[in-house]
């Protein structure tokens, strides 16, 4: 049996994505602290495994993976069949569409406002317009939740574990938020699951 490293520091949450698959999984693994305030993410040796410089980084025996969404697609196709992420080409499709627009819209409003309130100590005025646009998104989700227990139907899939770490933020940052019932009812079921709880809903550096 193959020995996974993982490299990333646990408050990244593409690190958190990562952890958060590999327990669902059930897979063992080995976190080694990179990036933030440990460093080594631009050293020559990371980043002959990363030339991105970012993390997270998965090492599995002589194969290196990164950029998150890709590393847990490949954890679950290592270990197939997996109801995390489907194999009938339809509901695959269903997941990976929020995955992709996790990577095209999420990240690009939630990384500058998390870096704002949470590391520089700015204030929610300071984020406003970021605040207006990451609840257009959040409606977003709230619209397509509706009565769906998880982003892509009834069960857990890649596409909660791709935001999951976001919603988390969404509710915990110090920002004003609408009333999304289906959203918040969303976040309930994912706070209802051990390793959400473990990898996702840590203190936000």
């Amino acid at each position: 049996m193959s020995r996974l490293r993982l490299l990333g520091r646990n408050t990244s949450s593409n690190v958190q994505k990562v952890a958060w698959c590999l327990a669902e999984l059930g897979v063992g693994y080995e976190r080694e602290d990179i990036g933030g305030p440990f460093a080594g993410n631009d050293q020559p040796a990371y980043l002959d495994l990363n030339p991105n410089g970012l993390v997270p980084t998965l090492i599995d025996d002589d194969v290196v993976v990164w950029e998150s969404n890709t590393i847990v697609r490949y954890l679950c196709n290592r270990d197939a069949p997996t109801t995390l992420y489907p194999l009938e080409a339809g509901a695959r499709s269903q997941v990976e569409r929020w995955m992709d627009w996790q990577l095209s819209r999420i990240g690009e409003v939630f990384g500058p406002m998390y870096r704002a309130l949470i590391r520089e100590k700015r204030t929610a005025a300071d984020v406003e317009a970021l605040r207006v646009r990451a609840a257009q998104l959040m409606g977003m989700l709230e619209s397509s939740l509706g009565t769906c227990a998880f982003i892509a139907g009834a069960e857990l899939t890649l596409a909660d574990i791709a935001l999951g770490p976001f919603v988390y933020r969404w509710f915990e940052l110090p920002i004003e938020r609408p009333a999304l019932p289906a959203l918040r009812r969303w976040y309930e079921r994912l706070q209802s699951r051990p390793a959400y709880r473990e990898h996702v809903m840590l203190p936000m550096q």
